[in-house]
């Protein structure tokens, strides 16, 4: 198995919150205490962290499944339970999160010691010293703490780098990344010498300038020849395109169809072709390299890019390759941000409810209904009138009317089965 890891799923819960206890104070010579059930804790959250010195997805092929810790139930003597610990996940920066049913974006990590807490715990629920009233003094039920759902989460690392050089396989990409950066990539002669993207840093008159080798683009990449399906992702966040030919032709393709080509994949995969670009001709150190030459110059002219011819084996061409660079990048606008299309998933409770028929039986159904129903002690005439008075004031009890409901009818909640009573 690769090191290089760039897709993954896992699965992710926050904590659920505790429970708030139902309890009375007890003590010597006191006789009737009042209610003193404390609150539950708060479930831990699930945190992203971009962690600088991470680079690939792998460890989460290795672990997929992460869950905070869950509040604890709150207690006698108005003792509140403790919060659940946050869980803290480590990504690469550059490292996309989300949502995997529906695709859309929770968050784009893509700076350095950045945070952003994606799934939030459940809040405690209150003991029963919230619900005493003048003229309900001992209420003999609390609240339970919201549950939180397990959620499915989709990451990709798009590499964060200023310029990205791409092109057919050993046309010297990695060869040119040695030359400007200090990086050593695997360098050879034969196709897919590189299978992961590297990065090099060029330091040009004070400036530090962001360097990546794309590997795998070949025709059909978009649809997934080669490696670039795997890699075209890569290129979205760069601001500059250094689109490297074989200028000499030594493969027996011709350069610019081999540049058409590229672009071609480029503009099926997402308009990535639209990218500002300077095209690199290496090589040039072979035979038989001046007509191709002119041609490609003649060729960027039309499309309105640069050209510019260099030798990755003799270092020559480099400096004024290097200077139109950093001259366009101080044009460019910054590293792209991908915007977060779903808001953070925020642990308040859902009152929505369904009425189903299961036969004669009224079935309601609905994300907070076993909570609801969780709160009440069936065994006391308190709990069950503010049972009622919550059934009423989320609109259950006029939605079963409305249903056709009557006196005596049977009405289920989770477990729970009961008579309607009007």
């Amino acid at each position: 198995m690769s090191n290089f890891v760039d897709q993954v799923r896992i699965t992710a819960k926050a904590g659920n919150g505790g429970n708030g206890s139902a309890s009375f104070h007890r003590e010597k010579y006191v006789m009737n205490g009042g209610p003193d059930g404390g609150d539950g804790g708060k479930g831990g959250d699930i945190i992203f962290l971009a962690d600088e010195n991470c680079h690939t997805l792998l460890d989460f092929r290795y672990k997929s499944k992460y869950t905070a810790e869950n509040g604890a139930d709150g207690s006698a003597n108005c003792c509140n339970g403790k919060n659940g610990e946050n869980m803290i996940i480590k990504v690469p920066v550059g490292t996309i999160i989300r949502d995997d049913e529906t695709g859309k974006i929770m968050a784009d990590m893509d700076q350095g010691g950045e945070k952003k807490v994606l799934l939030k715990g459940g809040k405690g629920g209150w003991g029963n010293r919230h619900f005493a009233t003048p003229t309900r003094q001992a209420p003999n039920f609390a609240k339970p703490g919201i549950k939180t759902a397990v959620r499915s989460l989709r990451m990709e690392l798009k590499t964060i780098a200023d310029v990205g050089l791409i092109g057919y396989p050993n046309v010297g990409k990695s060869s040119i990344l040695s030359v400007v950066t200090s990086a050593r990539p695997k360098v050879g002669n034969y196709h897919f010498t590189t299978l992961t993207p590297n990065l090099g840093i060029i330091r040009h008159y004070g400036k530090d300038i962001v360097l990546a080798d794309i590997p795998g683009l070949i025709e059909g990449a978009a649809e997934g020849a080669g490696l670039g399906h795997d890699f075209l992702r890569h290129v979205e966040r760069t601001r500059l395109l250094l689109h490297v030919v074989d200028i000499s032709g030594s493969e027996g393709r011709d350069p610019l169809d081999d540049l058409d080509q590229i672009n071609t994949e480029l503009d099926h995969y997402g308009n990535l072709s639209e990218l500002p670009q300077i095209i690199v001709c290496n090589k040039t150190d072979l035979c038989d390299t001046d007509e191709n030459l002119k041609r490609m110059k003649a060729l960027g002219e039309g499309m309105g890019c640069p050209v510019f011819a260099v030798s990755a084996a003799t270092h020559e061409g480099f400096d004024a390759l290097l200077d139109e660079t950093a001259k366009m990048l101080d044009t460019l606008p910054p590293v792209k941000h991908f915007e977060t299309e779903e808001e953070d998933v925020i642990s308040v409770p859902d009152e929505s409810f369904e009425i189903i028929m299961d036969g004669p039986v009224y079935v309601i159904t609905g994300p907070g209904m076993e909570r609801l129903i969780d709160s009440v002690n069936f065994d006391d005439l308190e709990s069950m009138n503010w049972f009622h008075r919550m059934l009423r004031k989320l609109g259950i009890i006029d939605a079963l009317r409305e249903k056709g409901a009557g006196e005596g009818s049977t009405v289920r909640i989770a477990e729970m089965e009961f008579d309607f009573v009007e």
